[in-house]
């Protein structure tokens, strides 16, 4: 079977170092579904207003490795990265076939604008750029499961980061750029590895370089240096 995409997704993040690792972890992190020229009709559309979330499948097109090379069993972050599960028991972007899936909240529907109309939502965990293969609703009576178990997940903790951001690193920042940045950062965007105090971290966002450290249970930004 051959896939082509349907759309691409914009989004704050120019690399994928710094994005939340599930999807609607961080509901205040804003993107867009802007579809490719052949998708830009109104009628594939028709009655999409009347959900609230969407599922959408996409590619992990940060991914370097080749599409060839995988393995049986991957590191999960929430594991500390250093417990190996199965691949298929995991949401890692490592996979034989680079799909990931994501639900993501409508926050309104723009119609007319240079790129046809985009879709804008909500609680995205996409990179800049990504191709996405298709958008399915969200149906609540048939995709929530408030009493399954999830593996794993369930018997792990884990306790977000408070965030700090100076009063002068604020300023540069727009109200709703520094709850997306405060959501972000209070993941934990590094390595589940890492924990030097000392080291200064990078992560592009919005077209600014975010510098930030992580000591006594805060993420601290250090830096913010706009392109």
């Amino acid at each position: 079977m051959e896939i082509r995409p349907i759309a691409d997704f914009k989004s704050p993040f120019g690399t994928k170092f710094g994005i939340p690792r599930q999807s609607g972890i961080v509901p205040e992190l804003e993107g867009t579904i802007v579809f490719r020229p052949e998708y830009r009709n109104e009628e594939a559309l028709r009655g999409i207003d009347g959900f609230d979330y969407l599922w959408l499948i996409w590619e992990f097109s940060g991914n370097k490795e080749s599409k060839d090379s995988w393995s049986p069993t991957v590191r999960p972050p929430r594991l500390g990265g250093n417990t190996r599960i199965g691949v298929f028991a995991s949401r890692s972007p490592f996979r034989p076939n680079r799909l990931g899936l994501s639900a993501v909240k409508i926050l309104g529907i723009e119609h007319d604008t240079a790129d046809g109309t985009v879709i804008h939502v909500s609680g995205a965990d996409l990179m800049d750029g990504t191709p996405i293969y298709d958008i399915k609703p969200y149906v609540t009576y048939a995709d929530s499961r408030p009493d399954a178990r999830s593996g794993f997940v369930d018997t792990t903790g884990w306790t977000p980061l408070e965030v700090a951001i100076p009063e002068k690193f604020g300023k540069m920042l727009t109200e709703s750029e520094r709850d997306m940045l405060a959501g972000v950062l209070a993941q934990d965007p590094r390595p589940q590895y890492h924990d030097d105090p000392a080291k200064t971290y990078g992560m592009e966002f919005g077209g600014m370089d975010i510098h930030f450290r992580v000591h006594d249970g805060t993420a601290e930004v250090t830096d913010i240096i706009k392109k």
